[in-house]
Order: structure tokens, then sequence, then C-alpha cells
């Protein structure tokens, strides 16, 4: 399914690149949107809030983000039997733009219509979401012939792209908001949503030529020569096995991490001294911290793997390196928590924030844009879409265990938490280092590598 006839850049497809710019636009629209929805919510200011109390709104943001992870599965259904990612992804980003533009309509905190403007806007957002998440993700994929070692790297510069649209929504979305307004904020949500929809249908033909057009189903049955969809294969089902078992090693790596924007935040507030001379860093800077990391350090991990070639560590193994990471940036928090030496007065060193962000982000890069890269290789064509609704299905369950984790600061300590997290990560990743070879098996060559005691059984399976 690979399109070269447009060339390359930087030795990937130019598609990538399209790619690259469709998805950052779309998540500048959802982080835009995202980093104002709780203070829109409970402002209750002239600036056009609903005025809500802060449980309430804390309890409809858990369950918005919730629905954002779940409803892929649906749209990737959709498009791998009915429309076809191309088709899918247009009509999501229409409806993403619809709904911002609804929750930008004036509102007044006494007027019911305006809720229910806002209900119809979040409809609309999580619907829109669902559509277009899972299938930007495996036309990427397609790009690549199976066996190309260049996938993880491409994976990785997609995922910078997602990064550069988060770090401009916070900033773009919160100078925009604070001068004008929050119905600003989402209106520049709204235009970011239109240059992504605009990008794609302005060069995909040219860039991508018929990748996406054709549901993934009906290209799966023209390759069966009876012209019927088959059961699955046992080389299919040992490849949904590893994605399967990877997805809970998933869950553990997202349900620390996801502590970035609840009990990091907080003791970035409460804890830290932000002092820099007579200028106090504010904490919601470090929530920067995540996306800029991203960006400069993505294009290197990306050109490592390149380089190594046939030495690349396999998905398990990276895998594992992302939950060592993880366990490595909760080690500077324990240090933080240890800097206070039991005296919450005591405010601790930006820099322990900074070293776990920076680890956190290396963990990151290991995991998550190679586990999207993995769903590709692994799923079978039929079900491509699907598995990767699926695997934003583990990144969901992540999100509720971080907030229950989170939540038991009060009664555990913060120390306790943070160790808590770095034994889980590194109990895990050294389980998943004895997994590896089985897992790597049960992928039957899809990285193009075989463990040596089964290269007998792994050769027919291929042919």
């Amino acid at each position: 399914m690979s399109n070269l006839k447009s060339g390359t850049l930087l030795g990937h497809p130019k598609g990538l690149f399209l790619l690259f710019g469709t998805e950052l636009w779309e998540r500048f629209s959802y982080y835009a949107m995202r980093a104002i929805l709780v203070l829109y919510l409970t402002d209750k200011t002239i600036n056009g809030g609903l005025g809500w109390s802060t449980q309430d709104a804390l309890n409809l943001y858990g369950i918005y983000t919730g629905l954002v992870y779940i409803t892929p599965l649906i749209g990737g259904w959709i498009a791998d039997n009915f429309l076809g990612q191309r088709r899918s992804i247009i009509i999501g980003g229409i409806l993403m733009a619809l709904g911002q533009f609804t929750l930008a309509l004036p509102n007044s905190m006494v007027d019911p219509h305006s809720v229910t403007a806002f209900y119809l806007g979040l409809g609309l957002l999580i619907i829109g979401n669902g559509m277009f998440k899972p299938n930007i993700s495996t036309m990427v994929g397609d790009l690549y012939q199976e066996g190309d070692n260049r996938r993880d790297g491409a994976f990785t510069i997609f995922y910078m792209g997602i990064n550069l649209g988060s770090l401009l929504a916070g900033i773009i979305a919160g100078t925009a908001s604070a001068a004008y307004g929050w119905k600003a904020g989402f209106l520049t949500a709204g235009i970011g949503m239109l240059i992504s929809l605009v990008t794609q249908m302005v060069f995909a033909e040219r860039l991508l030529g018929d990748i996406g057009k054709v549901p993934a189903a009906k290209r799966a049955a023209a390759m069966n020569k009876s012209g019927k969809q088959e059961p699955l294969t046992k080389q299919e089902r040992d490849r949904l096995k590893v994605i399967m078992i990877m997805g809970l090693f998933v869950v553990i790596f997202w349900a620390g991490f996801e502590q970035a924007g609840g009990l990091m935040n907080i003791f970035s507030q409460q804890y830290t001294d932000r002092m820099i001379g007579s200028f106090e860093v504010p904490a919601a800077w470090f929530q920067s911290l995540n996306p800029f990391f991203v960006i400069t350090l993505a294009p290197i991990i990306a050109s490592i793997w390149v380089k190594m070639g046939p030495k690349e560590p396999s998905s398990p193994i990276k895998f594992a390196m992302g939950l060592f990471f993880l366990a490595a940036g909760f080690l500077c928090m324990i240090g933080a928590v240890m800097q206070q030496g039991g005296d919450i007065t005591v405010k601790t060193s930006m820099m322990w924030l900074v070293g776990a962000y920076f680890f956190h982000t290396l963990g990151e890069l290991c995991l998550s844009p190679i586990g999207l890269s993995m769903v590709t290789k692994l799923a079978p064509l039929r079900l491509a879409s699907l598995m990767m609704g699926a695997w934003f299905g583990f990144n969901a369950i992540a999100n509720y265990v971080a907030g229950i984790v989170g939540a038991q600061v009060g009664e555990a300590g913060p120390m306790a938490i943070f160790s808590g997290i770095a034994i889980a990560a590194t109990i895990a990743g050294v389980l998943l280092l004895l997994c590896s070879n089985q897992l790597i098996r049960w992928m039957h060559g899809a990285e193009g590598k075989v463990v040596e005691d089964d290269v007998a059984e792994a050769q027919p399976v291929e042919a």
C-alpha cells in the first residue's frame, strides 16, 4: 500500500509530512480546547464562564477525556468496513470543527440554551475525534511496506507533530482567552481544525495517492483469492496477542506518566521553589516541558532508530526501556521529596521536576510512537483501524487508573506514590524483557526479527 510516486523527504515518503501537518493542527485544536475547558466551566466572572463547581467541572472533564479515547474503537471499525481512512478523517475533522465553533457561540450563565450548545459541542468533538484519531495513525503505517525499518522513525516524527500542536495550543489559546475571553480560545481551536482539514484536502491526492481510500476490509477481501473474509490465521491471532499483552504494559506506563497533569502539577505548585531571581515561574509552565522535550528529542531518537538498521531494538525492548525511563523520572521526584526532609514547608529545587519530565519524555518516545507503529505492523489488514482504536482504549484505562493512584496522595503521601510507581515500572520493565523473546516469536517476523531457536518455525509461516 506504499505510495512512492510523491518522492521522499529526509528519507521518508512526503506523505508522512502531510499527515504530520494534518495531525499537528488537529492536536492543536484538541489541546487548545482542553487547556481552557475546566477554567471556562468554573469561571464565574464576566469573561463568560459557566460558573460550575470545581468538582462538577473535573467530573465532566474525566468523562470527556475517557470518551475521547473510547470512541476511536467505533471510528476505526467504521473506517475498516465502510468509509476508509481518508473519508473518515475528513468527516471527523468537519465534526470537530463544528464542535469547536459551537463551543465558541456566545453564552450566559443564566441561559439554559448555553449549556445545551455546550454539550452539543462536546458531543461533536467526541464523535469527530473517534472518526479521526485511529485513522490518521493507521495511514502513517500504510506508507511503509512490512519489514521497512523506517516505520518506527516515521511514527516518532509524526509524534513530534502531535506535541508541536500541543505546545502551540496552550500558548495561543491561553493568550487569546486572557485577552478576549474564553470563547476566543474555543474560536482559535476551531480555526486550527479548519487548517488541518484544508491541509489534508488540498495535498492528500498528490502526496498520498490511493492510501486510505479503500476500506481495509475490502482491500483484504480483494487480496484473498476466494473473495470471502476468512477466519483469522494462527499468525494473525499470535500478532493480536502481542498487541493485547503490550497494551497491559502501556496501562502501567501511562498511569504513571499521567501524574504530570495531577500529582506532579500540584507538587510544582505547592512544594517547588520556582523563583529565578525576583521572577516566580508559573507552575503551569512545567506542563510545557514535556512537549518541548518531545520536539527537541524526537528527531534525534528517530535518526538513532534508522541508523541502527538491523540492530534496532524490537518493540518489546523499546517498551521496557520506556518503563525504565519512567522509573528514572520518578526517582527524581523521590529526590525532591527527600530534599524536604519530612518538612512540607521546605521548597524543593525545580531541577528535580525538569529531570523527571526529561526522563519521562525519553520513556514516552521509546513507547508511545513505537506502540502506534507496532499496531500497524501487527494488526490484520481488515482490522487495522479497529485495533488502533483498541490501542487508544488502553490509554483510557490508564487515565482512569492514574486518577485513582493520584487521589491516594492524601492518605499515602507523595513519597509512597512516587516510589510505588518507580518500583512498579521497574518490575514491569523486567517482566517485559523476560517475555520479549516469546513476543518476538508471536510477531512472526513483522519487525524483521526472528528468535534464533524459532527460525525453522517462523519461515514457513511467512511463506
